[in-house]
């Protein structure tokens, strides 16, 4: 009988009986469950070879990724140092411009108090110019009376500070228009920057993302790899505790062989030892009888010679001879 019982993932197998048939169904159980067991390890080596593949396969991409992601840190850290550099800046020019523009808004006021300026007499600052030297010319050159010559004066100061607040407006209006042109380069520059930033956290983001699965695969595996090599342990287990019935069960029989064996000499030994008792006996009972057969021809021999009868040659001997010599 094979018992089979799981304790603790290990087969149990007990041969209590064997005998000297070779079909004996305890060993025959046994071969055959160890077919199902040599099966099972092989396939749990087999798919440990196959997860070892797939693992290398996994920490090779995890590798390339990580040389991947170091490489965009790489870059991320450069344009975080150019963002650094130029977003300062940036924010600078941007500052001054504020200020030019609110500047150029105050003083555009101003102008447009003191001289109640027309949106023409501002573009047209180089009428103005001609105007004030006509002016000037006329003041020097021709004779005017005092309330001609003080309209005059009062109107070359007025056309005066228009020019000098259109010729201020315009500087700022120069520099306006270069600190815009300079803030839109630097703004596309910055623009730029903060976009690669964005691409690059995005992909680092993506990248970590894609080494987080590959790492919790690799567990997975690794998981999954300690289970089958924990099968295969167990069916080698299994397979020693199979070798050691099989033995036993070989072990049994060959000792029941050989008990067999030494019964067989020793009833033979005890036959021999019977008959050489019963041919012993036999021949005692032969020696017996022939003594007793001899005891009475003797004794009718003596009766005879007593009697005076005539005594054979045998009958002399009988009675004078020695038993034992017949």
């Amino acid at each position: 009988m094979v018992r089979d019982s799981d304790n603790g993932g290990s087969a149990i197998l007990t041969a209590t009986t064997a005998n000297n048939n070779p079909d004996d169904p305890n060993l025959k159980t046994l071969l055959d469950f160890k077919k199902v067991v040599v099966e099972e390890q092989k396939s749990g080596e087999k798919k440990i070879e196959e997860i070892n593949t797939q693992l290398e396969g996994v920490k090779k991409h995890i590798d390339e990724e990580r040389i991947q992601l170091d490489d965009l840190r790489s870059k991320l850290k450069q344009v975080n140092k150019e963002k650094d550099a130029e977003y300062p800046k940036f924010m600078e020019l941007r500052n001054n411009i504020i200020d030019t523009k609110n500047q150029m808004r105050s003083l555009d006021d101003k102008v447009a108090a003191a001289a109640a300026k027309s949106r023409k007499e501002r573009s047209d600052m180089h009428s103005l110019q001609k105007s004030f030297e006509q002016i000037e010319r006329d003041i020097q050159t021709k004779k005017l009376s005092k309330d001609e010559e003080r309209k005059l004066v009062a109107r070359s100061k007025e056309i005066a500070k228009k020019l000098h607040a259109l010729k201020t407006m315009n500087k700022k209006e120069d520099r306006y228009r270069t600190m815009s042109t300079q803030y839109d380069h630097l703004k596309d520059q910055v623009n730029r920057i903060f976009k690669l930033k964005e691409d690059y956290g995005n992909k680092i983001g993506k990248l970590k993302e894609s080494l987080d699965n590959l790492v919790n695969q690799r567990e997975s595996l690794y998981d999954e790899r300690r289970k089958v090599i924990h099968t295969v342990r167990e069916a080698g287990a299994k397979l020693e505790m199979i070798e050691t019935q099989v033995n036993a069960i070989a072990f049994k029989k060959s000792r029941m062989q050989a008990a067999e064996h030494r019964h067989r000499k020793q009833r033979e030994i005890d036959d021999r030892r019977v008959a050489r008792h019963e041919a012993v006996q036999e021949r005692a009972k032969r020696d017996k009888e022939y003594q007793e057969r001899w005891n009475a021809l003797k004794e009718a021999a003596l009766k005879k010679m007593s009697s005076g009868e005539k005594l054979t040659f045998d009958e002399m001997k009988l009675i004078f001879g020695d038993s034992s010599s017949e």
